[in-house]
């Protein structure tokens, strides 16, 4: 048996260790269109920007890692991948999480919540552990709460028990060759749901309710942050469920509105899979989730600035999400790699905020300059384009008034400078702190 590893990133390496301990007789290669440092020993090793079409003909399994489009592989053999193998081997229940932005909050607001109600919780996926490495050590008393990302849905073919389906927005149309194929990965969610299964989605976003009625569940979907679907909302000071007060709203230790759209979504998980936990669980798993790095975080005060940092901001919709968590005059960082997004509803939010400035850097700075420029011409810019993060917190710092807000929310992808979010918003921390 030959076994082929597409792309050896985090995940890849983390394929090759566990199907070399399930298939100890196989032959092993890697395949990935970079070069490779410190592959492991005697593993045939391919590279090149046609590795994925021309070095698979002869292979009988392609476990396939996240940042590989299905469509790049040409085999005979099966592709299968690291998302896939978790879900036809897990013994214990999934709750799995997707959407354009919001994963990985939501996520992490169902695991405090179990954790606080006494379960053991696995949380893997896109928000950082692959599965894989932890599938050994789950029983079926623990629970998984998997983030999903159109790349892991791509060919899945299970569902999870409950899928929970936040706002959907045209993202990664570099990859996804249309919106319309992007929106068919999303619906491998819940696809392949079975009767007793549960599908979770947004109250008004239309993306996320097509995804839903995909759902094989027998009709068990339901939206969130609503009162007549009988899952929770937020009705003033209080989270409400079936006009029971559950918790009060204070529970949420993040700022933003949009973060008491994704605590009801994660409450609303919690109770179908949890029945019967009380309001002080809801409260204190709450109120223990004080936020993901890079997530409109708060970084530092300097001279009277508060700086924020959301480089997991890779949308149009996350940036205008972040724009209305603050009404003080904001100083706004935006830009980076294209990823095919349409920024004419930012410009709009730009236009209608309390802008000071906006200051524009990466490869699509002048694309984002034009849309801003065309729908709101006099918006103050700042056009820095590919230059060091440094630089621009050093001007962020220059434009800035005491009592503002700087926030980095890029509304794009960060690999024309970076090596990935985590580094950019690393790397704007460390600006920030050198002020």
């Amino acid at each position: 048996m030959k076994i082929a590893i597409a792309g050896y990133g985090v995940e890849g390496r983390s394929s090759l260790k566990y199907f070399r301990r399930k298939y100890p007789r196989a032959e092993f290669l890697i395949v990935d269109q970079n070069d490779i440092k410190n592959p492991a020993d005697d593993i045939i090793v391919h590279t090149g920007t046609n590795v994925f079409s021309e070095r698979l003909n002869d292979v009988n399994l392609v476990i396939r890692t996240p940042s590989i489009a299905p469509y790049r592989i040409h085999t005979l053999g099966k592709i299968w991948s690291a998302t896939n193998e978790f879900f036809a081997e897990c013994p214990a229940p999934i709750i799995g999480v997707t959407g354009t932005k919001g994963k990985g909050t939501v996520c992490s607001m169902i695991a405090a919540i179990a954790r606080q109600a006494g379960k053991t919780v696995y949380t893997v996926g896109n928000i950082g552990t692959p599965g894989l490495d932890v599938l050994p050590q789950i029983a079926p008393h623990d629970v998984v709460i998997y983030e999903l990302s159109s790349f892991q849905l791509w060919d899945l073919e299970r569902s999870p028990h409950i899928a929970v389906v936040l706002m959907i927005e045209p993202d990664h149309l570099d990859v996804h060759r249309t919106f319309d194929e992007y929106i068919d990965a999303k619906s491998n969610i819940c696809r392949y749901q079975q009767a007793n299964d549960i599908t979770i989605y947004h109250p008004t976003n239309i993306y996320s309710q097509q995804i839903a009625l995909t759902s094989g569940g027998d009709g068990q979907a339901y939206r969130y942050g609503i009162p007549d679907d009988y899952q929770v909302y937020a009705d003033g000071v209080y989270f409400m469920s079936q006009n029971r007060q559950v918790c009060p709203t204070d529970a949420v230790q993040l700022p933003g509105g949009y973060n008491l759209d994704n605590a009801c979504a994660a409450m609303s998980a919690a109770a179908m899979a949890f029945p019967g936990i009380s309001p002080e669980v809801y409260y204190y798993g709450l109120r223990s989730f004080t936020g993901l790095p890079h997530r409109l975080k708060r970084v530092a005060e300097k001279s009277g600035v508060t700086y924020y940092d959301d480089s997991i901001a890779t949308t149009p919709g996350s940036a205008i999400a972040a724009i209305g968590a603050f009404m003080q005059p904001k100083v706004l960082i935006l830009g980076g790699h294209d990823k095919g997004g349409d920024y004419t509803a930012l410009a709009k939010e730009i236009a209608r905020s309390n802008m000071r400035v906006v200051i524009l850097m990466g490869s699509n700075a002048e694309k984002i300059a034009q849309t801003i420029y065309s729908v709101a011409p006099q918006t103050n810019l700042i056009v820095k384009g590919k230059v060091p993060m440094a630089e621009v917190v050093r001007t962020a710092a220059t434009a800035a008034q005491a009592g503002d807000v700087v926030i980095l929310c890029p509304a794009a992808a960060s690999f024309d400078q970076f090596a990935s979010y985590n580094d950019r918003g690393d790397q704007f921390v460390a600006a920030v702190q050198a002020l």
